[in-house]
C-alpha cells in the first residue's frame, strides 16, 4: 500500500491540477511533500521500532498513514491535500521502516525467513508496477479521489490483521536512545538532502541554490555523524557500520534503486510520448517484470540462497538486471514492444527477483535483535535515496541529451529516444559498479558470509539469546508474546 502510493498518485496529477486549481509549481508539492517526510523520517522511525518495539510502531504508522490518506482524498483545496500528504508520508515512514525489522526478529528459522524476505520483495515491485496500473483505473472510472481512498480499506483490515496476528515484541526503552538533538539533525539533513534532489531539476548545476542546499545538508548530516559518534545513548549505533556486509549492502541498494527507477521512468515516457500508449495501456506494458519477479522471489529465490548462498545468487541477479538495462541502451525509434522492451522486461525480473531477497537480507544481517529496526530504517532511507537521486540525475540527462539532439535538427522521436538511451546506459554502469561492490566488498570467507536470510555461516549460528526465557541483549522479549520457542543453535 505504501509503496503502490508513491505511483499511483502521478497518474492522478493532471486531473488533480484541474479540480483544485493547482498551479504547475504547486502540483508538484503533492508528490514532494510526501517524499519529503517519508523520506526524513524513515531512520528515526527505525530507531524508534528498535527503541519502542516495531508491532506499535508499526500500527501507529498504519493508523497515520490510513487517516491521511482519508483525509487527502476529502480534501476541497490545494492547501489542504499537501499538508495531509505531510502527514501520510510521515505515516508511511513510521510503518514502512520498521517493517523489515520485524521480519528479521519474527523469523528465526533461516528457511522461513528467506522466504518472507523472497515475499517482501516481491510485494515491493508488484506496488511500484500495479500503482501505474491502478492510478489510471480509479482516475477515469471513480476519479482521483480514489487513488487515496482506496488505502482506507486496506490500511483497516492490516491494523486489524497486526493486532491479531503479529507477535508483540517489547523494544529495549526509549532511555536507551533518546538522542532528540540526533534526531533533529537526521531528520532535517535527510529531508534537505531530499528535497535538493528533487528540486535539482528546476535550477542548473551551477546555480547557488542547487550547490547550497546540499552543502547544508551535508553540514547537518556531518553533525549528526560527529554527535553519535560521542553520543552515550546515539539515535543510530555507528557500530553498525562496522560490518562490510551491512555497508556494502546499502551500496548496493542504493545503485541498484537508482537504475531502476531511472529505467521506470524513463520506460514509461518511451512508451508513451516514443510508442504512442495512454496511460492504462503504459501502466499494463509494465506486467512482465512484476510477473516475472513474482515466479523468482517466491518460488526460487529462497532455495538459490539457500543453495548457493546470498552473494553468488546477488551477483548472478545484478549481472542480469545490468544486462536487462543494456539491451534497452538499444530501443529505437520505432521499437517495437514484443521484440525491444518484453525481453529486457523478463530478463530484468528474474534478474530482480533473485538478487533483491538476497541483498535485503545482508542488509539485515545484523548482530543482535535491538538493532533490527534501525538497519531497517537505514536500508529503506538508502532505497528512497537512490530513487530520488536516480530519477532525478537520469531524467535530467536524458532530458539534456534530447534538446542538443534537436538542437543539432533530429526529429523529435529520434531526439527522445536518444535521451532514453543515455539514461538506459547509465543505469547499467550503476548497477555494474553495484556487481563490483558485491565482488569486492562483501567478500568474505564462508564461515562469515550471510544466507539469505540474514543469517552468517555455512553452519548453524549459535545465538546468545533464546526464545525459552532468555532475553536477546537490550531487549525485552516475552515468551508469551511469542507463537513459539526459540531454542539455542
Amino acid at each position: 500500500m505504501i509503496i503502490l502510493d508513491g505511483s499511483i498518485v502521478a497518474v492522478a496529477l493532471p486531473t488533480i491540477q484541474q479540480d483544485l486549481g493547482f498551479t504547475q509549481a504547486g502540483l508538484a508539492w503533492v508528490v514532494n511533500s510526501y517524499l519529503l517526510t517519508f523520506a526524513g523520517l524513515l531512520l528515526l522511525s527505525g530507531r524508534l521500532g528498535d527503541l519502542l518495539g516495531g508491532k506499535q510502531v508499526f500500527i501507529v504508522g498504519l493508523v497515520v498513514f490510513t487517516a491521511a490518506s482519508l483525509a487527502c482524498g476529502l480534501a476541497s483545496a490545494p492547501w489542504a491535500l499537501v499538508t495531509f500528504r505531510f502527514i501520510q508520508g510521515a505515516g508511511g515512514a513510521l510503518a514502512s521502516a520498521v517493517a523489515l525489522g520485524m521480519i528479521i526478529t519474527l523469523f528465526q528459522d533461516s528457511g522461513e525467513r528467506a522466504k518472507a524476505l523472497a515475499a517482501y520483495a516481491f510485494v515491493a515491485a508488484a506496488g511500484s508496477s500495479l500503482g501505474l496500473i491502478l492510478g489510471g483505473v480509479l482516475t477515469q472510472s471513480l476519479g482521483w479521489e480514489w487513488v487515496f481512498l482506496v488505502n482506507v480499506p486496506i490500511g483497516v483490515v492490516a491494523v486489524v490483521l497486526t493486532l491479531r496476528v503479529v507477535p508483540g515484541l517489547r523494544g529495549i526503552g526509549v532511555r536507551e536512545g533518546a538522542d532528540i538533538s540526533g534526531a533533529v539533525l537526521v531528520t532535517g539533513g535527510l529531508m534537505l538532502l531530499v528535497y535538493t534532489i528533487i528540486k535539482a531539476d528546476d535550477h542548473s548545476w551551477g546555480d547557488g541554490r542547487t550547490l547550497g542546499l546540499p552543502a547544508v545538508s551535508l553540514v547537518l548530516l556531518d553533525a549528526f555523524v560527529l554527535r553519535q559518534a560521542r553520543a552515550a545513548k546515539p539515535l543510530l549505533p555507528l557500530h553498525i557500520f562496522r560490518s562490510r556486509i551491512i555497508s556494502g549492502a546499502n551500496v548496493i541498494m542504493l545503485l541498484l534503486v537508482a537504475g531502476l527507477f531511472g529505467y521506470q521512468f524513463c520506460t514509461a515516457l518511451y512508451l508513451q510520448n516514443v510508442l504512442g500508449y495512454d496511460a492504462l495501456k503504459t501502466g499494463l506494458a509494465f506486467l512482465p517484470a512484476p510477473v516475472t519477479i513474482a515466479v523468482v522471489s517466491l518460488g526460487l529465490s529462497a532455495r538459490l540462497n539457500q543453495r548457493f548462498g546470498a552473494r553468488p545468487v546477488l551477483v548472478g541477479g545484478l549481472l542480469l538486471v545490468a544486462a536487462a538495462l543494456a539491451l534497452l541502451a538499444r530501443v529505437p525509434g520505432d521499437g517495437q514492444y514484443a521484440v525491444d522492451i518484453v525481453p529486457a522486461f523478463v530478463l530484468l525480473g528474474l534478474g530482480f527477483g533473485a538478487a533483491m531477497p538476497a541483498l535485503m537480507g545482508q542488509a539485515m544481517s545484523v548482530s543482535s535483535p535491538s538493532d533490527a529496526g534501525i538497519a531497517s530504517g537505514l536500508v529503506n532511507t538508502t532505497q528512497q535515496v537512490g530513487a530520488s537521486i536516480g530519477t532525478a540525475v537520469l531524467a535530467t540527462l536524458a532530458a539534456s541529451r534530447t534538446a542538443s539532439l534537436l538542437a543539432d535538427g533530429g526529429s523529435r522521436v529520434d531526439a527522445l529516444t536518444g535521451g532514453f538511451r543515455l539514461a538506459y546506459a547509465l543505469s547499467a554502469v550503476f548497477v555494474a559498479v553495484g556487481v563490483l561492490v558485491a565482488l569486492f566488498v562483501l567478500r568474505t570467507s564462508r564461515s562469515k558470509e550471510p544466507d539469505g536470510a540474514g543469517r552468517t555461516g555455512a553452519q548453524p549460528v549459535a545465538r546468545p539469546w533464546a526464545y525459552s526465557g532468555e532475553k536477546a541483549p537490550g531487549a525485552a522479549v516475552q515468551p508469551s508474546d511469542s507463537p513459539g520457542s526459540f531454542t539455542q543453535r
